[in-house]
């Protein structure tokens, strides 16, 4: 196997969508079962693009070198099902999957490995990382770490309702509301869309977005507008609950998972006040927790750094915290 070319399997079924998670193997000379810490990967695209296949492969790499089971789980997509009853409950239930033994019943077929259940951790990017820190609250078991790189957090900040003109400005001047409702008929709800916040492709080309399709047309207009939070859980404008279940900063408390966080000091996308913010809200809870804050880095950088490169080295430290929380896989 290689990361070109990952296993695959269902892990839920919800409505006629079929819903799938990669599987990355470590490197194994082991004769008999071993147990292997596991990590859920979570990709990006603003919780309404991307799909499994475009998530930085030198960090699936990084994670096999340190002898963990990666899985790289696909999503409902929003805005046709909300936040909280799409992306945050199937993420959930892939966890679940995970602990009910169903990833040991698949790996009996693909060699000589296990799950070590006891340490099972998540990261992800920009949605991804939320995603990642949905796995800390709320669930009957959380994993045991959690890495966030630039993901979002504190949906009421006013940050979040403002404006991106320099994503308004690559916006067609012709969308019409009808074309971009378009994205409402979608059934089943899609898992994958053809271009990821990070602009990569299919191929994992890197280019803009489609805007002749529904999907990335609508995604970055309301990226552009600052209206993100309201598309994806329209819930929160009711003032009881808001996003007291779906924001992790509101979630904190003294039994979170120790978290690390990873964010570009230049994103203009979600800025890096906001994570700095949910740091203090770890520390004041008494939560193991870290940030390494990247200079000159934009929003999206995982999908562009180089291996070797500052960037590269910076955010490794967020990986460094994981295997501190979780160790290493067998040799």
């Amino acid at each position: 196997m290689t990361t070109e070319n990952p296993l695959t399997t269902l892990y839920k079924e919800a409505d006629g969508s079929k819903i799938s998670t990669d599987i990355y193997l470590p490197q194994s000379n082991a004769s008999s079962p071993r147990k292997y810490p596991v990590v859920i990967d979570i990709h990006g695209g603003a919780f309404m693009l991307g799909h499994s296949r475009m998530v930085s492969i030198p960090q699936v790499n990084d994670c096999l070198d340190r002898g963990w089971i990666v899985l790289v789980p696909n999503h409902r997509l929003c805005p046709g099902v909300n936040l909280l009853d799409g992306p945050m409950r199937d993420i959930r239930d892939l966890l679940a999957w995970i602990h009910n033994g169903h990833l040991d019943t698949f790996l009996k077929d693909h060699g000589p490995y296990q799950a070590d259940l006891d340490n099972v951790a998540a990261f992800g990017t920009s949605s991804g990382g939320h995603l990642a820190l949905s796995l800390g609250f709320d669930v009957p078991v959380p994993v045991k770490a959690i890495l966030s790189l630039y993901g979002a957090v504190n949906f009421s900040n006013p940050l979040w309702s403002k404006p991106i003109p320099h994503v308004a400005a690559k916006l067609p001047q012709n969308l019409s509301a009808e074309f971009l409702n378009r994205i409402y008929d979608e059934i089943p709800i899609p898992t994958d869309s053809s271009v990821s916040l990070e602009g990569q492709t299919e191929s994992g080309a890197s280019k803009g977005p489609d805007f002749s399709k529904a999907r990335d047309a609508f995604a970055f207009t309301q990226i552009a507008g600052g209206t993100v939070p309201s598309v994806i859980y329209p819930q929160s404008q009711s003032t009881d609950p808001g996003f007291d279940l779906v924001d992790p900063a509101r979630n904190v408390s003294a039994g979170f998972p120790p978290t690390y966080i990873v964010h570009g000091q230049a994103d203009t996308m979600v800025p890096i006040d906001l994570s700095r913010d949910f740091l203090g809200t770890l520390k004041g809870a008494g939560v193991e927790c870290g940030m390494t804050e990247v200079p000159g880095e934009e929003h999206t950088f995982a999908a562009m750094m180089k291996v070797g490169s500052q960037t590269w080295w910076l955010q490794r430290e967020g990986f460094d915290f994981l295997e501190k929380i979780i160790g290493k896989g067998p040799n």
